[in-house]
């Protein structure tokens, strides 16, 4: 898989390091030890995935891509970070992370996430909607609408609700949304879902009145 990869990174030899590795999978890579020329070559340049460090001089990694998620860029995040308790990781998949990989890390993995979310985040998009209730996915568009009013949603919930409406009677197992929506059902953990699920839930339900996903104990989630 060709792909273009951006990396942000501030240790020097880790940014070579990442860069090498990735070259020998096929990848074009473009290496940064600052956040300064980011927003200029996402412009410039068809960027199909963003490796970003958290601890970084000047801009922090979460808030620039904050900021570019409320700018309309939709590149596809992983966020490589020592920022490893469980509120840093949920702050990067609010920010608009859809990857979160904690240093230490196995570098093995890491290409195997990065492959997992450019597998997910490359597929043709079908056009047509989706419905249910008073939600609306326009898939030709990937934007979602909850009783007419516009909701802001990243390419991998986007895809967690597409799931859901497309099997709207079944329960879903966390190792079917891992395999189908991740892409990948070996280098995930269960968490990963529960988080994304709340995140969700948060987006679409805010109030929390419309319960529109539901947790079956010990077996996953469903639509209701």
């Amino acid at each position: 898989m060709s792909a273009n990869i951006v990396i942000v990174e501030d240790e020097e030899d880790l940014l070579e390091l990442l860069e090498y590795n990735l070259q020998k999978e096929g990848y074009e890579t473009i290496g940064f030890l600052n956040t300064k020329s980011v927003s200029q070559i996402l412009d410039e340049e068809d960027i199909d995935l963003l490796i970003m460090d958290r601890n970084l001089p000047g801009v922090e990694g979460s808030e620039l891509v904050s900021q570019l998620r409320e700018e309309g860029v939709d590149v596809p995040v992983i966020f490589l970070s020592a920022k490893d308790k469980e509120g840093d990781i949920e702050d990067g998949f609010l920010r608009g992370g859809d990857d979160y990989i904690t240093k230490p890390f196995n570098m093995k993995e890491l290409l195997l996430r990065v492959k997992s979310v450019l597998k997910r985040t490359s597929k043709k998009l079908n056009e047509g909607k989706l419905s249910y209730r008073d939600i609306v996915l326009d898939k030709s568009t990937r934007t979602l609408s909850v009783d007419g009013k516009a909701v802001e949603v990243t390419k991998l919930e986007f895809d967690l609700l597409s799931e859901f409406i497309i099997n709207k009677n079944s329960v879903l197992e966390r190792d079917y949304l891992l395999e189908n929506v991740w892409g990948d059902s070996e280098n995930y953990q269960y968490k990963t879902v529960n988080v994304a699920i709340n995140r969700l839930k948060e987006k679409i339900d805010p109030d929390k009145t419309k319960e529109y996903l539901q947790t079956v104990r010990g077996v996953g989630y469903k639509l209701c």
